[in-house]
């Protein structure tokens, strides 16, 4: 600017200039050498606390930057952030050391970029910290994991701990998602207690947790430090005027036995973890070679299951209901088989829950059914064209609508959708999703019925099953096994056996073995139907092929036998006559 040119500016145009100096929508202040300010604008005023609307922030970072830019006699670009109790002011501030008219000015220009850094450190936190739990991210704790191996100094531990709460899923259902949220807030409080600064804890995923203990002197202290915050978990945690309980299992890994890298730790960790799932939950277990054998052979196993739903040799073994009091067939239920690499059938225990952790259960559902309707005529010579066709859905499954929806069609699209019905277990009924009030009327209109498995084992009370609409109910084999000499159990299947009658449901009494438990159930109890070895052990389409084409009788002859002419029955456990 060409300070003649305005030398003989009017009084007017002065003004006008002043006018427009304090208007500007950026914060303007002038000051001299010994830090007083000469000129200050509104926009800055009101930034700075000047104008009395609000108390005054402290300017002292703000007063020496502006002290090191008049003596360095350099512009100087900073970002102020003044706090005024918990409210944040963030400014991005020039500062340019000037020379006019014999004095040594600071003339400072800063704009409001609050709203700009609370976007950015919102993004921060989303990248680098859970938002439900405020708890650093997986990339914080590997970040710092690295960090410990990039210093190691040949002695310094740590350990890698994964958590997984169990049950979680449970929870989720049966409580309802923001019951679940809430637990996982109060979970990660009690988790985060005695931990050191140097100490991180994570949550990486749903329900899952890493925690970093850094740095380490034993095993053993390790140990004692798991022990004493398995303890802590073990107290309810009252949440919405629930009463819930939960419990965490722990796999731990530590450096350098079991792992020179995060990878490879987190890894063992997690395989120690689920050694822990399988064997019990609940407790913390370290890392150790055999896991690492017990790992690569659940991957081979995973990988022969997804080689085998591509190949489909998947094959269906049915058991039959039969009236305990004519022998007649009710209905069958469809029971999966995996026939392995080397044609040797593998029972459902081996694969089922396997199959649903990778996600692989809803195609072998699927898989089922098609065998059913490829069967169908074969099904009906055998055990009649009346019988019921059973097919299992897990309760993850009968807690999804897009499956159910897909599989209700599916059923439909066989042309007898009524010959069907589908096993579930009570929890699908009493847990807080819409399997009730949304899913099951899917299946009533197309005339499918509903049986609920395994009742008894589950989390329900008998006063849950007045609420629960179903066509059948079948009770757990704990409770019919040697039924004729434990009173206990001859009490709970009265009950359950009253209020079914009441509801209209037909009772099945499942794992029926042997003559003597048969005769309790026609002299004591109403009971009409049973399923077991002691009528018939699970019979494949092969075997019912085998028989005389012409013969119907033959082919029911191998699905079903009087129970008077075989008093020894079939052992359920070896399939064998015992």
């Amino acid at each position: 600017m060409n300070d003649n040119q305005y030398s003989g500016a009017t009084e007017a145009e002065l003004g006008f200039l002043k006018e427009i100096v304090r208007m500007l929508p950026a914060g303007l202040t002038v000051q001299d050498a010994h830090g007083e300010l000469l000129l200050v604008n509104d926009a800055a005023a009101a930034q700075l606390g000047l104008d009395g609307s609000r108390p005054s922030p402290d300017l002292t970072p703000r007063r020496e930057a502006c002290r090191q830019a008049l003596s360095d006699g350099q512009p100087v670009v900073t970002e102020e952030a003044l706090h005024v109790g918990a409210a944040r002011k963030v400014l991005l501030t020039t500062h340019r050391p000037v020379h006019l008219d014999g004095r040594e000015l600071l003339i400072s220009a800063s704009s409001d970029i609050t709203e700009q850094k609370n976007f950015e450190d919102q993004l921060f936190r989303s990248a680098y910290f859970d938002e439900l739990t405020g708890l650093p991210s997986r990339r914080v704790i590997e970040h710092r994991a690295n960090a410990l191996l990039a210093r190691d100094h040949g002695g310094e531990r740590f350990a890698l701990a994964f958590l997984d709460v169990d049950n979680f899923k449970h929870i989720n259902d049966y409580y309802g998602h923001a019951v679940g949220d809430a637990l996982l807030v109060e979970l990660a409080k009690r988790l985060g207690r005695d931990l050191r600064d140097s100490d991180i804890l994570s949550r990486i995923s749903g329900d899952e947790f890493l925690l970093l203990l850094s740095p380490v002197q034993s095993q053993e202290e390790v140990a004692e430090f798991m022990q004493s915050t398995l303890e802590r978990l073990t107290a309810p945690f009252f949440i919405d005027h629930s009463e819930v309980f939960a419990s965490t299992s722990v796999g731990i890994s530590l450096y350098p036995d079991h792992g020179r890298s995060f990878e490879t730790l987190r890894q063992n960790a997690d395989i120690a973890m689920y050694r822990i799932k399988n064997n019990g939950k609940g407790l913390a277990a370290f890392f150790d070679a055999s896991m690492e054998r017990e790992a690569q052979a659940r991957m081979k196993v995973e990988q022969s299951l997804r080689l085998a739903i591509l190949e489909k040799r998947f094959c269906c073994a049915f058991q039959s209901k039969v009236d305990i009091r004519t022998q007649a067939v009710k209905g069958i239920e469809a029971l999966v088989r995996l026939r392995d690499d080397e044609g040797v059938i593998q029972a459902p225990g081996s694969f089922i829950n396997l199959a649903g952790e990778l996600g692989l259960i809803d195609e072998l559902t699927h898989l089922v059914l098609a065998e059913i309707v490829k069967s169908i005529d074969l099904i009906n010579d055998t055990f009649g064209p009346e019988a019921t066709i059973s097919i299992n859905v897990a309760a993850k499954q009968a807690g999804n609508p897009e499956f159910m929806r897909s599989f209700a069609q599916a059923l439909e699209e066989t042309g007898f959708p009524q010959r069907f019905m589908i096993e579930v277990t009570e929890d699908a009924f009493v847990a807080k999703n819409h399997f009730q009030d949304e899913i099951l009327p899917m299946f009533r209109k197309l005339g499918v019925g509903v049986s609920i498995d395994d009742f008894g084992t589950g989390y329900s009370s008998l006063s849950a099953l007045a609420d629960i609409t179903a066509d059948e109910i079948k009770i757990d084999r704990s409770f019919i096994t040697d039924i004729h000499n434990r009173p206990r159990s001859q009490g709970i299947l009265r009950a359950i056996e009253s209020l079914s009658e009441a509801l209209g449901m037909t009772v099945i009494a499942e794992g029926l073995e042997t003559y003597e438990e048969l005769a309790y159930l026609q002299a004591a109890t109403k009971i009409r139907y049973a399923q077991g070895y002691y009528f018939s052990r699970p019979i494949f389409l092969e075997e019912l092929k085998l028989a005389t084409p012409s013969s119907s009788e033959a082919r029911v002859s191998v699905a079903s036998r009087p129970a008077q002419q075989h008093r020894q029955g079939y052992s359920r456990a070896s399939g064998y006559r015992r």
